[in-house]
């Protein structure tokens, strides 16, 4: 991962052998060439900070070979966000969840999430899988995850960030569920990539009411920041039913992130983004018109302006560097020495998406990051016990 972090495919991970100091941050997997990525190492494995060759490879780590169709790491990063998995979750169970008390000055905030218990859920591990920007608990790669690790008898929690549900409110959409809330009315604050406490707060939240004693975390391109972030704080302020954590593309170096989007090539993502992020800060402003200004919102050009003009401005940072520099998992020295951290890099793959060919009679989908991240945990005996 090296200590600048782009919007490269990775994934994260380790297991808690080392707790209460460090929980388990699994691999990281990433790709060596996607947008707004550069080469960080020629080895295939690699474990901890600094990257290292560490000769034979776990057990459960295969190789990743993109589909022949699907070399290029745009065009992974395009379909393999897009593209529809196969879902049978049963119907899930909605809990809103108070993430920050109500101050003075404004009111609770809490985010929604949907749940999927199995018949003995105290008994089970439990897996939070945290979406990226301007993503939530219905994007592509949150079900496809979701599916697997509920068929392999996981209780899945998909957590949607502040303001995300999936249903764009701020466009227009409306769900077709008559309980669906849109989030921003239960929720007078931005989300942003320093949040990893909410990460926590719903951990601690189903941990209180539901008994659970073995968590994992799955964290997705921001998630996966938020996540590692929370990782590196749980050195200091351990909690001891995280057992382990996985971070698929984690934008960890968040100002070298920002700027790979800002390159010619990714400008294309950029302006997805930001088109989105302004809209729906606009039906924040429509909400609480005391508290945010739609003035704000004119004359951005890239993610860095939005982040300069709204996110510090509003998140309490001073600016947009310092929100970046406060909010990167990559500033935690301890995380990067831990031995049970590890890094895959591998030679193709997008940003959230190693698309490779499915193999059916393997019951193999085609997903490698997410049959990857599920063997993970699956080696960690001390999740299923």
């Amino acid at each position: 991962m090296a200590e600048r972090r782009s919007v490269a495919a990775d994934v994260v991970g380790s297991n808690p052998t080392s707790r209460p100091k460090f929980p388990s941050t699994a691999p990281i997997l990433s790709p060596r060439s996607t947008p707004g990525s550069r080469p960080t190492s020629q080895h295939n494995f690699t474990p901890a900070f600094p990257i290292v060759d560490t000769g034979p490879r776990p057990a459960w780590l295969t190789d990743f070979r993109p589909r022949r169709w699907l070399a290029n790491g745009h065009l992974q990063t395009i379909f393999g966000n897009f593209f529809p998995r196969e879902n049978h979750l049963p119907p899930p169970q909605q809990e809103i969840v108070e993430v920050a008390p109500a101050t003075t000055e404004i009111g609770a905030s809490n985010l929604i999430c949907l749940c999927h218990w199995q018949p003995d859920a105290a008994a089970a591990l439990t897996v939070i899988i945290v979406h990226g920007l301007e993503g939530s608990a219905n994007s592509q790669y949150v079900i496809g995850n979701a599916n697997k690790l509920w068929a392999a008898g996981c209780n899945v929690v998909r957590m949607n960030m502040r303001n995300c549900s999936g249903i764009k409110y701020w466009a227009g959409e409306r769900s077709a569920d008559p309980a669906a809330v849109d989030p921003d009315t239960i929720c007078p604050t931005l989300y942003h990539s320093g949040l990893s406490a909410d990460v926590r707060a719903v951990a601690q939240h189903f941990v209180r009411t539901r008994g659970l004693s073995r968590i994992a975390i799955l964290g997705y391109s921001m998630g996966g920041n938020m996540v590692l972030k929370l990782a590196g704080e749980l050195r200091d302020d351990p909690m001891a039913e995280i057992r382990a954590c996985v971070a698929v593309s984690p934008a960890m170096d968040l100002s070298a992130s920002v700027d790979a989007l800002h390159r010619p090539f990714n400008r294309c993502y950029e302006r997805r983004f930001l088109r989105a992020l302004e809209r729906h800060f606009l039906h924040k402003v429509s909400l609480y018109p005391e508290r945010y200004s739609a003035a704000r919102v004119y004359n951005l050009n890239s993610i860095r302006d939005f982040d300069d003009h709204i996110t510090a401005h509003y998140a309490g940072f001073r600016d947009a560097e310092d929100y970046y520099t406060r909010s990167s998992a990559s500033q935690f020295v301890a995380m990067r020495a831990n031995p049970n951290v590890s890094l895959i890099e591998t030679p193709h793959g997008g940003h959230c998406a190693f698309l490779a060919d499915a193999d059916p009679a393997a019951s193999d989908d085609g997903y490698w990051a997410e049959q990857t991240a599920l063997r993970f945990l699956q080696s960690l005996p001390e999740l299923w016990a």
